[in-house]
């Protein structure tokens, strides 16, 4: 992943994978959380689905992404 930094504001992407990530895709925002490990069970305990994550981007970075019930992708950033 490749972040870009403008004004305050991240902005990250990475290479298209078309099995995880279908052509015609909505883009992925990301929350920042304070323990990602913790986010990322609630969600699963809530109805979420695992969908990719969380790998480590930056030594002290990681992300994870969810599919919610309601078809979106989650995504969270965090330690």
């Amino acid at each position: 992943m490749h972040v870009l930094e403008i004004g305050g504001v991240e902005g990250g992407y990475h290479p298209v994978d078309d099995e995880r990530d279908p052509p015609g895709r909505k883009p992925v925002v990301y929350r920042g959380v304070d323990d990602l490990d913790a986010v990322r069970e609630r969600l699963l305990a809530a109805g979420c689905e695992h969908h990719r994550g969380p790998p480590t981007t930056e030594p002290s970075r990681r992300i994870a992404q969810l599919r919610a019930p309601f078809g979106t992708t989650v995504g969270i950033e965090g330690p």
